[in-house]
């Protein structure tokens, strides 16, 4: 039987077609087949050693005590996964040459990933108009190169090459898509990218402004955030002043038609079961103290503001999941120390953000020693130690 045109993909799935024949890496197969399989057609301009498969193959895990052999039986396996595509085909596909294997570059046969990075390198050339050969690429992007091998140490380098051609052309489009008011594509792609690249502040903006352009601006909202949630959790930091900016303008249009005195006060109402500090975004604290610096000028009342800090009791890094709960800790301590009139906000990965309204700076600091000895108290193994710093809120003249 001639050979049909064979096509592989290797981004997401591992898979290779021929006419109507399948094989793909998601079928309960050994894992070193496929791993074998993927290494000589990505290396299928050159012959491979027996030496280089076997490292590739084994690496540090214990080996055979005759490897060769063990080689030679995990490439019966891989031509016999082969011989589903055509009788045979294992055979016609992987040839022994020079005392080591070659794949059979001589049988037709497209790859995903060169079609990709064709694609990517003609949209993404300087002055380049071909949106639609970055539209084509992002089609094909099914996933990170070998999405199922890739804790591989061969695979590693070569998905962040394809990866970070995957950001470049996506980053390149979307403006484009904007441009020409394309914003359903443009939202889609988007999504299909967060999944790929889940903390990109550049992809969220361009999502916001694609649903609020669709009209979507409640979705805007809770997008941002899940957006301030990831950013803190991951990094301890706030959204750029650009997509904050985003959010704001979705939550103006969720208001646009005039509202009632009445719904207007009813919104504006706190619920009766909430007690201790206001805990606020970092964005609406800054909102407050701005505010309480310019009725300190006209008052003269001192308003002082306070830094807790969590740190290791050990001097070391915390474990991700030991800093979270005791940041949880921490916050439930201080919203029911402080009064009502105090805000609380969340400022870093490991630090909140007190404004302590008509305290002095000996009051301010023995509410934190308050919150502190309190926190010690409740949470006595904790393997935090907590630290604070007091500053007076200059009034704005």
């Amino acid at each position: 039987m001639e050979a049909a045109k064979l096509r592989v993909q290797m981004l997401g799935d591992f898979s290779l077609r021929a006419g109507d024949n399948q094989i793909s890496d998601t079928e309960g197969r050994s894992r070193k087949v496929w791993l074998l399989l993927a290494y000589m057609i990505y290396n299928r301009d050159r012959t491979v050693s027996q030496e280089e498969l076997v490292e590739v193959l084994w690496g540090k895990e214990p080996r055979s005590s005759n490897p060769t052999s063990a080689l030679k039986t995990t490439f019966h396996r891989v031509r016999s996964l082969l011989d589903q595509l055509w009788p045979n085909a294992g055979h016609h596909l992987i040839l022994r040459q020079d005392g080591g294997y070659k794949w059979n570059t001589e049988i037709s046969m497209s790859i995903d990933a060169d079609e990709f990075e064709r694609l990517c390198r003609n949209g993404i050339m300087e002055d380049s108009a071909l949106e639609q050969d970055l539209l084509d690429a992002l089609e094909l992007y099914q996933g990170d190169f070998l999405t199922r091998l890739a804790a591989d140490a061969w695979v590693v380098p070569i998905t962040a090459y394809y990866h970070n051609l995957y950001l470049d052309a996506i980053l390149k489009v979307l403006p484009i898509l904007s441009e020409y008011g394309r914003y359903r594509e443009m939202e889609r792609l988007c999504r299909e990218a967060l999944v790929l690249e889940p903390i990109h502040e550049g992809i969220y903006r361009y999502l916001m402004r694609a649903m609020l352009e669709l009209g979507d601006a409640k979705g805007v909202m809770a997008l941002y955030e899940d957006l301030c949630k990831q950013l803190f959790t991951e990094f301890g930091v706030m959204p750029e002043e650009e997509t904050r900016a985003l959010s704001r303008e979705a939550t103006r249009t969720v208001n646009e038609a005039p509202l009632p005195m009445e719904i207007i006060h009813e919104q504006l109402r706190e619920s009766e079961t909430s007690t201790g500090a206001l805990v606020c975004e970092y964005d609406f604290f800054r909102v407050l103290c701005h505010s309480a610096a310019r009725s300190m000028a006209r008052s003269g009342i001192a308003t002082h503001i306070a830094l807790i800090s969590v740190s290791s009791r050990k001097g070391e890094d915390l474990v991700k999941r030991s800093l979270e709960r005791a940041m949880e800790n921490l916050e439930d301590q201080i919203r029911i120390s402080l009064r009502r009139g105090d805000a609380v906000a969340r400022c870093s990965g490991s630090q909140y953000i007190l404004m302590l309204p008509q305290a002095n700076y000996e009051n301010s600091c023995m509410v934190c020693e308050r919150i502190v000895g309190a926190f010690s108290r409740r949470y006595p193994h904790s393997p935090v130690q907590l630290q604070y710093a007091v500053h007076p809120l200059e009034p704005i003249l």
